[in-house]
């Protein structure tokens, strides 16, 4: 069982929606990666970020999907990379991150509520 939280603790959270601009490998991650440069429409702007979602993703097929992320956790420096936000994700059957995706397009940046 998970500890309660209040909504306005919820409402702290920033989660919106961007679009994969360009990814790559990181072969310098201790864990096979790959980093993410995602835009989030005027407000936020291009931020950058690192993911082990080697199972299922390439850097080619993240070109222009769009993905949630948490946006307002300070960054966090992964090997020579700064990340700037949290993608956000579900395992699957056998452990591997399968990214939260909104099934509809929706405008970059949108928060979700």
């Amino acid at each position: 069982m998970t500890d309660n939280i209040s909504f306005d603790d919820f409402l702290k959270v920033d989660i919106r929606v961007g679009r994969v601009l360009r990814a790559e490998p990181f072969p310098e991650a201790r864990k096979p990666a790959i980093k993410m440069w995602i835009d989030f429409g005027p407000e936020l702007g291009e931020r950058k970020t690192s993911a082990q979602i080697t199972a299922h993703y390439t850097p080619e097929s993240l070109q222009g999907r769009q993905v949630l992320a948490v946006t307002n956790f300070p960054p966090r420096q992964i090997g020579p990379f700064m990340s700037e936000v949290l993608v956000l994700g579900l395992a699957d059957a056998g452990g591997e991150i399968v990214l939260l995706t909104p099934d509809k397009p929706v405008p970059d940046g949108e928060r979700m509520h």
